[in-house]
């Protein structure tokens, strides 16, 4: 029999579909997909086909964007406990010459570490223990799905056992989330780009025996010899990766004994260390240029794979995730039509994309196995880099497509689509990370003296999508109901760089866009909901919010609930 999570949807729920979403697969995509529907109120069934958490690690580490939005699913207070700080990035010759150098903060600019290693069995472990306390999420393993069909206002999901037994679900929506060999993807038989760009690596996870600080963290050392990964992969835990070369025969790569060999010149032998696995794996670069068919969608490996040269991948898979949960309520609420949907693909598609695209480029330079090219391939970029000291990362990817404040050209008009940075606020009773300080979702930032009136119903479509408005006061300002100081000043810095008296934030941390001016707050939200393309509701979840763990804030910025009129002092008069 399958194992499923003691918690069962509310028995208020309707009992005309098993959920209202069906996730398909269970990793820390699909989990982290579950935990953000339920945190917005809803009810979802995810259907995992292994009866036991896998116990191996994939993924080793996430960058400071995907630790908020990590954080956003509840795992903000526990991701210390299973993660270590990465200290940097290099490339380095066969020489031991530097050839790429990034040096990795303690703060970035998204509120956390530029990067983290973890161990991917932790994670997926604080994902299930956050579903576990949310009664919105069912979790059934041991269930391979087999068929899904689309039926008028829903989707039937058949699932089978070990013994062939199968049983049916029933929901609005289904997303597959069920990693590169998706069953969800080849039944939906989109088309697939695929850049032919492959290569064979062996993977040596290994467990130190004492454990040490390892500076930088992450090293890849391009070696025409044989191209070799360190990365770091949480507490105690150390990844090796060795290109395979031409003319050797993967059989004898995936050994053991080979593993051993190989790991023996950087100090790793039985002695010191545990070998958890070492397995050959070919990496791909690819995506689905169909992200949607009808109530079917699908994210993370199930969309896109890349190589692993820049450490997005699952990165990636979160990304899609939290674009796509805060969508998929607003349209499950009847508070947008099922068209915003098709946002989500033309979004997440573009930036997954250039992802590829770039892990590729890196790939063709890392995975250079004749002696003469990696010379020149040296030469040349030590002469680029020459005086030229350690970087830190780019910033996150902008969206470029999909539902952004646009100018007359159709393009977006800056700052919409950049990831909005984070800081420290002083609300009315504690001081913190804006998020957890003011709440998640859709945001209205005003600057201090900012036109922040609303009428009626603008004030109600704000109601509707839970929005928090916010007015920015000076770090020694005093904050009221709906304004806090800003500590660091990240705030107030950005609105000034763009010239910005407000800015509209997306759930998924994304600017909508930004006004300044006479109505500056007005034109905003006019420009959304025309956007979004919803009429007026006049406040359709004021008399019966649901309760919504992602808006629980400790600074007294509760979800805007009335007409507003902001003085020129920045404060907030309900009327």
């Amino acid at each position: 029999m399958p194992e499923t999570s003691p918690y069962k949807p509310p028995a208020s729920a309707s009992s005309e579909m098993d959920a209202d979403v069906i996730v398909v697969g269970s990793g820390p995509v699909g989990a982290a997909l579950g935990v953000l529907l339920a945190q917005r109120g809803r009810r979802t069934t995810v259907l995992e086909r292994r009866r036991r958490p896998y116990t191996l690690p994939r993924a080793t580490s996430f960058d400071g964007e995907t630790a908020r939005l990590l954080a956003g699913c509840g795992l903000g207070p526990d991701l210390s406990r299973i993660t270590e700080l990465a200290t940097g990035y290099q490339w380095r010759s066969a020489d031991g010459e530097i050839l790429l150098d990034i040096v990795f903060r303690t703060e970035g600019p998204y509120g956390w570490p530029d990067a983290s290693t973890m161990h991917q069995p932790a994670l997926e472990e604080l994902l299930a223990a956050r579903a576990a306390e949310l009664p919105g999420v069912t979790v059934v393993r041991g269930r391979q799905v087999v068929a899904v069909e689309e039926r008028d206002d829903r989707v039937v999901v058949t699932a089978e056992d070990g013994d062939g037994a199968a049983q049916t679900y029933t929901a609005r929506w289904v997303v597959g989330c069920d990693g590169a060999n998706s069953f969800v993807r080849d039944h939906l038989d989109v088309p697939v780009t695929d850049l032919g760009f492959s290569y064979e690596w062996l993977l040596c996870d290994v467990q130190l025996r004492e454990p040490g600080r390892l500076v930088p963290t992450n090293v890849q050392i391009c070696d025409p010899a044989r191209p070799t990964t360190l990365v770091g992969s949480g507490p105690g835990h150390r990844r090796w990766e060795f290109m395979r070369l031409p003319g050797e025969r993967a059989a004898d790569l995936n050994r053991e004994e080979t593993a051993w060999r190989l790991l023996a010149p950087y100090g790793v032998t039985p002695d010191t260390a545990t070998l958890l696995r070492s397995t050959t794996y070919i990496f791909q670069a690819r995506w689905a240029e169909q992200w949607r068919v009808g109530r079917v969608l699908l994210a993370g490996d199930a969309a896109h794979l890349m190589p692993p040269f820049a450490g997005q991948g699952m990165c990636s898979g979160i990304r899609d995730v939290v674009n796509l949960a805060w969508k998929l309520d607003l349209v499950l609420e009847g508070l947008a039509p099922e068209s915003l949907l098709d946002t989500y693909m033309e979004e997440r598609r573009a930036q997954v994309r250039e992802s590829v695209q770039s892990s590729v480029q890196l790939g063709r330079v890392i995975c250079v196995t004749d002696p003469v090219a990696a010379a020149e391939r040296d030469a040349t970029i030590l002469a680029g880099h020459r005086g030229r000291g350690p970087t830190v990362p780019d910033l996150s990817l902008l969206l470029t497509e999909g539902l952004l404040q646009r100018g007359a050209d159709g393009s977006p008009v800056s700052p919409a689509g950049e990831v909005v940075p984070q800081g420290q606020v002083r609300g009315l009773r504690d001081t913190g990370l804006f998020d957890d300080v003011v709440g998640r979702g859709f945001v209205l930032l005003l600057a201090e003296g900012a036109d922040g009136r609303l009428n009626a119903e603008q004030s109600a479509f704000l109601t509707d999508l839970d929005t928090h408005v916010v007015a920015l006061l000076p770090e020694d300002g005093t904050p009221q109901n709906m304004s806090v100081a800003d500590v660091s000043g990240v705030y107030r810095a950005f609105l000034a760089r763009h010239g910005a008296d407000a800015v509209l934030v997306r759930p998924d941390y994304h600017v909508y866009g930004a006004a300044s001016g006479l109505g500056a707050a007005a034109v905003l939200v006019d420009d959304l909901r025309a956007r979004m393309g919803v009429g007026v509701t006049a406040g359709a979840r004021a008399g019966s919010r649901r309760s919504r763990d992602s808006s629980v804030s400790s600074s007294g910025c509760t979800p805007v609930a009335s007409t507003l009129t902001w003085s020129s002092a920045g404060a907030a008069d309900r009327r």
